[in-house]
């Protein structure tokens, strides 16, 4: 099934700019995920189509124990502006998350991650905990812990590893999945 999902962003030339910006930008173990990937796998198989200007955001993971400052995501975002303006980026080292997680979402401390597959783990849901990267020799690598299955059958499903029932509700709600991509699939959160 991952060939599926690299057969879709390959046809896809700007989620390709993306990814050799990524590359070509050179954060430390950099990749792609999250929304951006669900967008064009939903909207191409289960909704209107991709429209890369309706994407809110281009979720950057990144990997670099060496600097945790808020400084090193905005560096990592001001290069990959550089690389390809006009891409809403959003870099983030996820080797800091625990330093700003429960300030910014509430709850208990959380643990380092130690990771772009423990980091790409902890998102949201299942569906877009899926990183992808193109190395060097323009391979699309896929980061899934949870499989890709979700993504490509059009499953709105709660990761629970670190979201709330609650949380996973209010993000079904400000997502409106059924409204987006009418052929989706949405597990309720209990």
């Amino acid at each position: 099934m991952d060939n599926e999902l690299t057969d879709l962003i390959r046809t896809n030339r700007w989620l390709m700019d993306v990814l050799r910006a990524v590359r070509d930008a050179s954060p430390a173990d950099a990749w792609v995920g999250a929304g951006v990937l669900r967008d064009l796998v939903w909207g191409e198989r289960y909704g209107p189509g991709f429209h890369p200007d309706q994407v809110r955001d281009v979720d950057v993971a990144f990997y670099d124990p060496q600097d945790l400052s808020r400084t090193n995501d905005d560096r990592a975002t001001d290069r990959l502006t550089g690389r390809l303006p006009g891409v809403p980026w959003e870099a983030k080292n996820q080797a800091a998350v625990h330093t700003w997680y429960p300030h910014r979402f509430g709850g208990a401390p959380v643990e380092p991650l130690t990771g772009i597959a423990d980091a790409v783990g902890t998102w949201p849901e299942t569906a877009t905990a899926v990183a992808v990267r193109l190395t060097d020799t323009d391979v699309l690598q896929v980061c899934a812990p949870y499989g890709v299955d979700d993504l490509l059958n059009g499953i709105w499903r709660r990761n629970p590893r670190r979201i709330s029932v609650a949380q996973s509700r209010a993000r079904l709600a400000r997502h409106d999945p059924a409204t987006r991509w009418p052929a989706v699939t949405v597990v309720f959160p209990e």
